[in-house]
């Protein structure tokens, strides 16, 4: 069975940091684009960030450039999304999902993403 599992939300202050998790299990992610999601409450969801395993060509949305990294760890079958210089509007449910995507960049398009998480809760207030 494939399964996209999230980890490392929680509850941190305006300025802090937090990292996010994405465990693959049932597949390796070798073949696969990772994106990032978030959706806030009464919002629609929306990509964060994505990458490529093959050249670790990544994508950010605008909003979150300059403060998220998005990498991974082949060897764990494990995608992370760093966030730095978190903001109370960040708080929202984070989402991984997965499309089979060899070669070439990643989109932020839900409608592209065939496996998804659960999600994780992440809440930035003081």
């Amino acid at each position: 069975q494939l399964q996209l599992l999230e980890s490392g939300g929680g509850l941190v202050q305006p300025g802090g940091s937090l990292r996010l998790s994405c465990a693959a299990s049932g597949f390796t992610l070798d073949y696969y684009a990772v994106g990032w999601f978030r959706q806030a409450p009464g919002k629609e969801r929306e990509g964060v960030s994505c990458i490529v395993r093959s050249d670790s060509r990544t994508a950010y949305a605008d909003l979150v450039k300059g403060r998220f990294t998005i990498s991974r760890d082949n060897a764990k079958n494990t995608v992370y999304l760093q966030m730095d210089s978190l903001k109370p509007e960040d708080t929202a449910v984070y989402y991984c999902a997965a499309y089979m995507r060899l070669y070439g960049s990643c989109g932020l398009s839900l409608s592209e993403y065939r496996y998804w998480g659960q999600g994780t809760q992440v809440t930035v207030s003081s």
